[in-house]
């Protein structure tokens, strides 16, 4: 028990990531059971799969920036000089913090259009899901700014020191 407690609050994501997708397996298994067994539609599985797609979908991006698995071009990146290779990390890490808090502007636009409307299967409102956006958004820069951080300035501070 306390394994799995230490992994759950050291890595809370990657146990978020885990649970909803258990939910999706079970409530599509769910409703395939219902449907073609007992020959009745749940009214909510579609919505909430739905639902728990775009969550997925967005935390998903947010780990991958965690884990530094998004495509990048480093192998081109590596055969310049060190200080080139540091000038084009504090480039993109900026034109992606710029394109981040964009995002992150719109989401919040977008999630507030969504409080009033309600899903008509689930009758959670549409903020619910589009609110994974904000948190996606918010998740993708701070990992991106953690990795900067670690890359040009702890990685300059181990240079020094050899």
């Amino acid at each position: 028990k306390m394994k799995l407690l230490k992994y759950i609050f050291k890595n809370p994501l990657e146990f978020l990531l885990c649970i909803i997708l258990v939910s999706l397996v079970i409530i599509s298994f769910a409703q395939v059971i219902s449907r073609y067994v007992l020959h009745v539609s749940l009214s909510w599985s579609e919505e909430s799969c739905r639902f728990l797609l775009m969550w997925l979908g967005m935390l998903s991006a947010a780990y991958g920036f965690k884990v530094k698995s998004h495509i990048s071009l480093s192998f081109i990146k590596n055969k310049f000089s060190i200080r080139f290779q540091r000038l084009v990390t504090l480039v993109t890490t900026g034109l992606m913090s710029v394109f981040l808090v964009i995002f992150i502007f719109f989401a919040i636009e977008i999630t507030i259009t969504g409080l009033g409307r309600l899903g008509p299967g689930t009758q959670l409102s549409y903020a619910v899901p589009y609110s994974s956006t904000i948190v996606g958004g918010i998740l993708m820069l701070y990992y991106l700014l953690l990795s900067f951080y670690k890359d040009y300035f702890l990685e300059k501070n181990k240079n020094k020191t050899i």
